[in-house]
């Protein structure tokens, strides 16, 4: 460890740095990991008995391409790619503001790898999985009663699925009511998440865009300029992903209702807000919550994953089917509350991840109501903690109210650092891999120049937050003193520097190993 500024220590860290082929260059033709038993004359049968059901079409013409390796290469492959990792297991999490990586407990994990788990299968018979459907149920209720609303589904894979699951909500209920085609806009804020834009313009809706006033809250003047006839909702993140809370967003919300149009609230930073204040006092009719975010389940790098979303009484109609309902002491899977015309249809097959619904499940009756309350309490605490410090810091600013606390994060802004040293936040982002830390700058567009944004949650203690914020300030310094250290960063970590040229050049992307396969032999 070397000591620095304020006696607060920072890592001399050393990653593992493997140049390691992907597995199926490894591949050596007739090498074998497990010899397979041969296949009995009965199971033939059964299988062409089963292909001959199938459409031609969906049927291999040759067997499928797998690695062929042995045991200990596949173990010394896998070992080495899981030492060139990064994560909230080896490393302070605090930099994917927005993503609400914390802690999740280990026994949760154990939980989610019983076999009473793995071995399901979402077509099993109801009677067979009563444990899990109890589960599900049970969540909905803690979801209703955390959100004031009135029923969840559980089917979105993530934020943004549930994000589209509301915006089409919104479209099958003014389909409902004969006017669709003249509500066609949806408004937003511009330092929402992006999804609050995308999601609704997938589903053929104009966006509008509300800009900050110059406090940084949602100019409500503006808002109420663009709210007329024509809107059909408002989806909106509240705190917005700059941290800023708007307290008046009941006046949003009440507005668009004298439209007759509905209001989604994206809660993937609910993190200092639970146990506090609810989606349903704030007016919205429709939210969702990432349980693998706020309820402490591994992010999962875009999956697993589970964007719980919620419905006041009269849009239950409209969510995806089936729900889990308990009738007579027993759980079954129910479309008794939906109706063909009017559901939305599944926004993805069967009832969701249920690993991730059992994680979020155990961590909340572990918490309890009080708990939860604790959760948001020290999450709102330790950013405040973190805001107080780095706004001590010259070069570190963060713009909007001014003396004001933040609520579970902040997005920063160091354009000063950049102006005097030409280190731009990007290059900071890979210098902190260096010390085994991850940092996160702001979706694209910036529209806060070279953010940087943060978000502690409650998992780390003071010594940890002060741990990062000293190697924030040993790299600062860097910046100053020694630029182009940080510039060709990262030094002692596995990452690299991208070359990011050809991401605009679909002619050079490869999704798939026989995509690659596919174009490399054309050249």
């Amino acid at each position: 460890m070397k000591r620095i500024d304020r006696n607060y220590k920072v890592r001399n860290f050393h990653q593992a740095k493997w140049d390691e082929p992907i597995i199926y260059e490894l591949s050596k033709k007739g090498e074998r990991g497990i010899l397979v038993p041969e296949v009995s004359d009965e199971i033939k049968d059964r299988v062409g008995e089963c292909t001959s059901k199938l459409p031609k079409g969906m049927l291999r013409k040759e067997p499928v391409n797998l690695p062929e390796i042995s045991q200990s290469r596949v173990l010394r492959h896998y070992m080495r790619l899981s030492q060139q990792t990064l994560g909230a297991d080896v490393n302070i999490e605090i930099g994917q503001g927005t993503c609400t990586v914390k802690y999740s407990p280990k026994i949760n994990e154990q939980f989610a790898r019983m076999p009473q788990i793995t071995e399901l299968h979402p077509l099993q018979d109801e009677s067979t999985v009563q444990g899990m459907l109890e589960i599900i149920h049970s969540t909905d209720e803690y979801m209703r009663e955390i959100s004031g609303m009135s029923r969840f589904t559980f089917q979105p894979g993530g934020g943004s699925q549930g994000i589209l699951a509301m915006a089409s909500i919104i479209r099958k209920y003014h389909e409902d009511k004969g006017n669709h085609k003249t509500k066609d806009e949806i408004i937003t804020t511009i330092y929402s998440h992006p999804s609050d834009a995308a999601a609704p313009a997938v589903k053929g809706y104009k966006i509008i865009y509300i800009h900050p006033d110059e406090n940084g809250y949602p100019d409500f003047e503006a808002f109420r300029a663009a709210v007329n006839e024509r809107t059909a909702g408002f989806i909106v993140a509240n705190p917005e992903d700059t941290g800023v809370y708007n307290p008046r967003v009941k006046e949003f919300t009440s507005l668009v209702h004298e439209y007759d149009g509905l209001c989604g609230y994206d809660q993937a930073n609910a993190n200092g807000l639970l146990g506090v204040t609810r989606a349903k006092e704030a007016g919205f009719d429709m939210c969702f919550f990432n349980l693998h975010k706020t309820f402490s389940t591994p992010h999962g790098c875009g999956g697993p994953a589970s964007g719980a979303t919620g419905v006041v009484e009269k849009l239950v109609k409209y969510l995806p089917g089936p729900l889990v309902e308990k009738s007579e002491g027993k759980y079954k899977l129910s479309y008794d509350l939906l109706d063909e015309e009017y559901s939305i249809g599944k926004v993805r097959m069967f009832l969701g991840v249920a690993p991730v619904i059992l994680k979020a499940y155990s961590w909340i009756r572990s918490l309890g109501a009080e708990g939860l309350y604790e959760v948001a309490k020290i999450a709102v605490l330790n950013n405040n903690y973190l805001f107080s410090k780095l706004m001590n810091i010259d070069c570190v600013d963060a713009p909007y109210i001014r003396g004001k606390q933040r609520i579970e994060q902040v997005r920063y802004t160091i354009e000063k650092l950049t102006k005097d040293t030409g280190v731009t936040t990007g290059d900071i982002q890979r210098r902190m891999m260096d010390f085994g830390m991850h940092y996160w700058t702001s979706h694209h567009p910036y529209h806060i120049p070279e953010p940087i944004t943060l978000e502690p949650t409650e998992t780390p203690s003071k010594e940890d937050l002060d741990e990062y914020i000293a190697t924030l300030e040993h790299i600062f310094k860097e910046c100053y003193e020694n630029p182009e250290i940080v510039k060709t960063a990262p030094h002692s970590s596995v990452c690299h520097q991208v070359d990011e040229s050809s991401l605009d050049d679909p002619s050079e992307w490869a999704l798939s190993w026989r995509t690659y396969l596919r174009k490399t032999s054309n050249e």
